[in-house]
């Protein structure tokens, strides 16, 4: 039987103090409302209808084509917003499964197992629950002497004797389709002046039939973010089930808690990372490397038996067997080739640097093609913007750069050339040329 799923993202969110909408605030990198499309879809639903209000642009800018939209313009409670996804689903005749937007740890196992309990399931739904102490909110599950289930009560409306209840409503429903539509119109409007999804609890159970309720077995799924402290708590699960992904696939960490990997990454067996290291976006890196303390790698390539010491690693490529750090930075279309070594306090930028380049400390290289076994000199400098435009500078295989040479682009240094330290070099310098000075000139008999 076909799935659809409504996500529930219209709300305010006012408890998170913030301009920006709750369901897009990020989690390990990641925005809430992300998180539940995702887990739905996994779960084999169709394109989920997403029911937004508060921020709606910017929701749809995140999340693009991933879903179908619909407004919902008065927020009247959960129930009036799954009515407002009834035009986008009045053709569908499967299961819908409504779940929140800010509820980033519900796995699709488990909207798995919620899916196949309506599948076997006479009544007209299923529902989530979870035992827990700290309610966080959540409405209590009433259960008749047999342990069926009877109705929800709202926190905000329950007894002292109900409050007690430890069994609580997640907020996960999966529901026959050609019931919704009909219940959602018997439902009244609560003395808060809510219509609430809940109530369809009692229609049904008024009505002789059954509502099925599976129990969630690990408590930390049902953690709906509704302050920045729940958010932190799911930071930090997340972040635990990334790094216990890799930590099976063969990676080693010094300290898993310190480590913060992006879902998406991928690592290569027998690769340590030390603390505060932090891989984001579409990163990749190979067996045998050591990375960190204190290294950050975003949308990167890293190849095998790599040392990236307390360096910063942006939409770079690094081959094997490179060694840099500390406090080196890559950025955006910086190239090492094999066995390439930068010192501490090294910078590349838009620049290929070819198989056994040494490259100094101090140094900075950009808008460059460097040849192999190319020594680089501390402070050397690829002066290649003149306020207006950048330009090139290529040096040629075996060449030997001085340390605090100037290279003034556009430059083209030749196949094992030198410059003496201290150079301003300002005019190409052909194949094994030797210039000094300021401005580099020829030196005699060299």
């Amino acid at each position: 039987m076909q799935v659809s799923t409504i996500i529930l993202a219209a709300g305010q969110g006012t408890r998170m103090v913030s301009n920006l909408p709750k369901v897009l605030h990020p989690v390990n990198g990641k925005p809430l409302i992300l998180y539940s499309i995702q887990a739905a879809k996994a779960a084999g639903s169709n394109r989920p209808v997403v029911v937004i209000g508060n921020g709606a642009d910017e929701v749809k800018k995140t999340v693009g084509d991933e879903a179908i939209f619909v407004y919902q313009e008065k927020r009247l409670g959960t129930a009036h917003a799954v009515m407002a996804a009834e035009r986008a689903l009045s053709e569908f005749t499967g299961l819908i499964l409504v779940i929140a937007g800010d509820m980033p740890l519900l796995t699709p196992e488990t909207l798995n197992r919620l899916i196949g309990c309506q599948q076997d399931n006479s009544g007209p739904f299923a529902m989530l629950t979870v035992h827990s102490e700290d309610s966080r909110g959540f409405g209590r599950v009433l259960r008749g002497m047999n342990g069926e289930v009877r109705a929800i009560v709202e926190e905000s409306q329950a007894t002292s004797v109900e409050m007690k209840i430890n069994e609580l409503n997640v907020g996960a429903y999966c529901f026959s389709s050609d019931w919704l539509w009909a219940a959602l119109k018997n439902i009244e409007l609560s003395p808060t002046g809510e219509y609430f999804l809940t109530d369809l609890v009692s229609i049904a159970v008024s009505d002789g039939k059954k509502v099925q309720a599976i129990v969630l077995e690990n408590e930390e799924e049902s953690l709906g973010v509704n302050n920045r402290i729940h958010l932190s708590d799911a930071e930090r699960i997340i972040r635990r089930r990334v790094n216990e992904s890799h930590l099976l696939a063969g990676v080693t960490m010094a300290d898993p808690n310190l480590v913060y990997i992006e879902e998406g990454v991928k690592i290569g067996k027998d690769t340590i990372l030390f603390p505060n290291t932090r891989l984001t976006g579409k990163t990749e890196i190979g067996e045998g490397c050591e990375i960190g303390p204190n290294t950050i790698i975003d949308n990167s390539k890293i190849g095998d038996h790599c040392h990236l010491l307390a360096s910063v690693i942006e939409c770079a490529v690094i081959e094997d067997n490179v060694e840099m750090g500390p406090f080196c930075h890559l950025r955006k279309g910086a190239h090492l080739g094999s066995g390439v070594h930068m010192g501490n306090f090294g910078e590349v930028k838009d620049s290929f640097l070819a198989s056994g380049v040494k490259m100094g400390h101090f140094s900075y290289i950009g808008n460059a093609t460097i040849g192999e076994n190319v020594n680089i000199g501390a402070g050397t400098i690829t002066c290649n913007y003149d306020g207006e435009h950048k330009y090139s500078t290529e040096i040629g295989e075996g060449a030997f750069i001085g340390s605090d040479t100037m290279l003034v682009a556009p430059l083209k240094i030749g196949k094992g050339a030198k410059t003496g330290a201290g150079s301003v070099v300002t005019h190409d310098v052909p194949d094994g040329e030797v210039v000094a000075g300021v401005p580099a000139r020829k030196l005699k008999g060299k």
